[in-house]
């Protein structure tokens, strides 16, 4: 239960630009090997550019809303799923461990939601120079937002989570440390976005979510 352990006993709660957890030592080894080994379409090299979100081969968050595979943005985006879940067999050990009720019961208590009939959602990122990402605020079908870095390829620090105030003034950056995550709660004035800046490999990481629609992962 590396997760529930880091959760409970290596997390620090932060209180600005508003509340979030952050927190370490989440992941196995094993599971950091998965989604270093992940297969990514590199953007550049199908003619696309980063737009400032996640689904950058067409289709505005608003439209995907609710939509679990996160729409036409899919083959540039690796959800673990039941169809590929022989692929991630430590990443899927993860997920049973989120899908747990004293993981998710733990959770709920910290963000003050209650997950009982929530769904977990998990997305190996593998971003490339030129990516970015503009504030945004989570659509609320996410009751818990958050990434997990790993940062096998040395890169910068500062390639981790912008956190804006309500002037979309950055001022706070989540720093992009190995195996080091944070989580929040979807609600008003929770901006977060990535700035442009100098990727020099890749920035590997999972987004971890618990959510209101469909998943393969129903919460036990």
């Amino acid at each position: 239960m590396y997760f529930l352990k880091s959760i409970k006993e290596q997390s620090k709660k932060h209180d600005f630009p508003f509340d979030h957890w952050e927190y370490k030592n989440a992941l196995t080894n094993e599971a950091i090997e998965e989604i270093i080994k992940a297969d990514i379409p590199d953007v550049s090299k199908h003619n696309l550019n980063y737009d400032g979100t996640r689904a950058i081969d067409g289709g505005a968050a608003e439209f995907r809303e609710g939509i679990a595979s996160g729409g036409e943005a899919m083959k540039f985006r690796c959800f673990i799923t039941n169809k590929n879940s022989s692929q991630f067999p430590h990443l899927v050990k993860f997920i049973k461990e989120l899908q747990s009720k004293e993981t998710y019961k733990t959770i709920s208590k910290m963000i003050n939601k209650d997950l009982t009939n929530s769904y977990v959602r998990v997305e190996v990122i593998c971003d490339r120079e030129g990516f970015w990402l503009k504030p945004h605020c989570d659509i609320k079908e996410k009751l818990m937002s958050g990434l997990i870095f790993v940062n096998n390829a040395n890169e910068s620090e500062e390639l981790g989570t912008d956190f804006y105030n309500e002037k979309l003034e950055k001022v706070k950056t989540v720093p992009y440390k190995h195996n080091y995550g944070y989580l929040f709660t979807s609600g008003p004035n929770t901006w977060h976005g990535m700035e442009k800046k100098k990727i020099v490999k890749e920035r590997r990481c999972i987004q971890v979510n618990y959510v209101t629609f469909p998943t393969d992962w129903k919460v036990k």
